[in-house]
């Protein structure tokens, strides 16, 4: 009987463990930074799309991207536009307008206050449809990444 007791507290003390580290972890995790680091501001903030057309040669849509770095960035941004057709009435296809590409675009750091720009290339465009672009995602990554 000793010997199932023992195994019995094992099995409790893994149930415990598997409940309660979790949660844990979780609660360490979304505590934020601590009193000594304020939050950094995202780098979202430092992009923007300028401009959106249908180049006429190679009926591919483009987005203009424009990075104003605010503080002192290493690295280079890498965005993700995301290409989407305009109102579904414009074609009267609603499914179409709901699916969207994307393409990613680098663009290096600037320095701060001065402007770093780039071109995102998405799909073959249909005639008569007018696109539209946005920045769905952006990521610093470390020189050389």
């Amino acid at each position: 009987m000793k010997q199932v007791s023992g195994w019995l507290a094992a099995l409790v003390m893994v149930a415990a463990g598997m409940v309660f580290v979790p949660f844990g972890l979780y609660v360490w995790a979304s505590s934020g930074p601590g009193p000594s680091g304020a939050a950094a501001r995202p780098v979202a903030e430092d992009v923007a799309v300028t401009g959106c057309r249908i180049d006429p040669a190679s009926h591919r849509v483009l987005a203009g991207i424009e990075v104003v770095s605010r503080t002192a960035r290493s690295g280079s941004y890498v965005v993700t536009v995301e290409f989407r057709r305009g109102a579904a009435g414009a074609t009267g296809d609603a499914e179409a307008a709901d699916v969207p590409v994307r393409s990613l675009v680098k663009v290096a750091a600037p320095r701060p206050g001065e402007v770093g720009r780039g071109e995102a290339v998405g799909p073959a465009w249909p005639a008569g449809v007018v696109p539209w672009c946005g920045v769905a995602g952006v990521e610093l990554v470390a020189p050389g990444g």
